[in-house]
């Protein structure tokens, strides 16, 4: 439906022509930016309408003296059934803070729900086989697991942006919705859509433009050839930082894999590619830059740009 859009709005309506890099940009950019803003309006609702029918202090006694061992492995759980790009997941984990869930847990889910794609899998089952889609599976969950300690050892939570959690205004809204009927409900719900997204639509547009730009006017053909002369220790980090701007889902990036590897590009290589593309996308980082501060962003950064890098050295290693 959304590619739908993007084609008539690109082709038809500006009458671009779909092998030009304008075209491809426009079409792309209409697309994700009608998908996402629809996927962020229902699930920040969703998530509002949660939060009115149990409260944060109701979440934070059932989270209390559980161990977090637990709360990481369920977060990462549902990270993996749930089929969200890496901005989608967005709402959730600010949804996630305000419901006073421990940062660490938050970020397990922020990492496992774009990187662990049922879709995903079962094309790379197709394609790679079962064994590498479940070494695959496991390092998105390692990463997950092992990153989100990581960054709890940080202490994040001093650079949450304080409009996420510490808006008294917001907390009797809820108090009130929670003893209210649907209407209340309702209400609070769409309050906390149009709080949040007059917040990030911005950096949501920006994100998704220069996405958008490299989507249309950097060749796949370029980076499936620089990927592939690059078989040394390079080509490991030079693909997680090309896969930043391309912005797509685990599923999305499939075909692209595909074809690098028909290149002859290492499947490490590949597979950091799709990682970074997947969990680490610019549009992402804009849209956070809204909740977390710099300091907290960066650490996001480099504990997944380290991880991702790892992962790949040791899939190079796995299978030459």
């Amino acid at each position: 439906m959304f590619e739908l859009l993007g084609n008539q709005i690109a082709y038809d309506v500006l009458k671009l022509d779909p092998a030009s890099a304008l075209g491809a940009s426009v079409q792309f950019f209409v697309m994700d930016t009608v998908k996402i803003f629809v996927m962020l309006v229902v699930i920040i609702y969703l998530m509002g309408l949660l939060r009115a029918f149990v409260s944060t202090e109701k979440v934070r006694t059932i989270i209390a003296g559980k161990p977090k061992w637990m709360g990481r492995s369920l977060a990462i759980l549902l990270g993996g059934v749930t089929p969200f790009c890496s901005c989608s997941s967005v709402p959730l984990f600010i949804g996630f803070v305000e419901a006073r869930i421990p940062l660490g847990i938050t970020f397990a889910f922020l990492i496992a729900s774009p990187m662990i794609n049922e879709v995903a899998v079962v094309l790379l089952i197709g394609i790679l086989g079962w064994e590498v889609a479940l070494l695959y599976v496991l390092a998105g969950v390692v990463v997950a697991y092992v990153g989100s300690i990581i960054m709890e050892a940080f202490k994040l939570e001093r650079w949450v942006e304080a409009y996420v959690w510490d808006i008294k205004v917001r907390q009797a809204q809820e108090q009130k919705a929670n003893t209210g009927g649907l209407s209340e409900r309702h209400s609070f719900a769409w309050n906390e859509v149009k709080v949040i997204v007059q917040r990030i639509w911005l950096w949501v547009v920006i994100g998704i433009g220069l996405g958008a730009a490299f989507h249309g006017y950097v060749p796949q053909a370029w980076i499936e050839s620089t990927l592939a002369d690059a078989q040394n220790w390079w080509s490991v980090p030079a693909a997680v930082l090309i896969g930043v701007p391309l912005y797509s889902n685990a599923t999305g990036v499939i075909p692209i894999v595909e074809a690098m590897l028909g290149k002859g590009v290492p499947i490490g290589t590949s597979l950091a590619l799709m990682m970074s593309v997947a969990a680490l996308s610019l549009p992402e980082l804009l849209i956070l830059r809204k909740v977390i501060r710099w300091p907290a962003l960066m650490v996001f950064v480099g504990v997944l740009t380290v991880a991702f890098i790892v992962v790949g050295y040791l899939f190079n290693f796995l299978y030459p």
